[in-house]
């Protein structure tokens, strides 16, 4: 029985990190660039996108395609950007819980 108390209490202190987690990402602002930071985009620590910052001087029709993938290049970067910080909250949320190890090889999170 002790050993099930044991991973009660500590499903409650991942179920707090969790959260604890979840409220950082959630105010988290990460930025990504593309041609040399004529575009930004800025993501929440969530995905969520918040701003699109665009140099005038691509706001000309000779540059549209030009500026349609400097866009999906900047939220790329961004993206990327938001999975790195995941990944650390995700290693803060569990440092110090004893988890066992899941079957098949798998990771958290899922």
């Amino acid at each position: 029985m002790k050993n099930l108390g044991n991973m009660l209490k500590q499903a409650q202190q991942m179920q707090q990190r969790m959260q604890e987690m979840q409220a950082r990402l959630e105010a988290l602002e990460v930025e990504g660039q593309s041609g040399a930071g004529m575009v930004r985009v800025t993501l929440s620590g969530k995905g969520d996108l918040r701003r699109v910052a665009i140099d005038p001087s691509l706001m000309s029709a000779d540059e549209r395609e030009v500026l349609e993938d400097l866009l999906v290049a900047a939220h790329a970067d961004a993206r990327q950007k938001v999975e790195a910080a995941m990944a650390e909250e995700m290693q803060k949320a569990t440092a110090g819980l004893n988890l066992p190890n899941l079957p098949g090889g798998l990771k958290l999170p899922f």
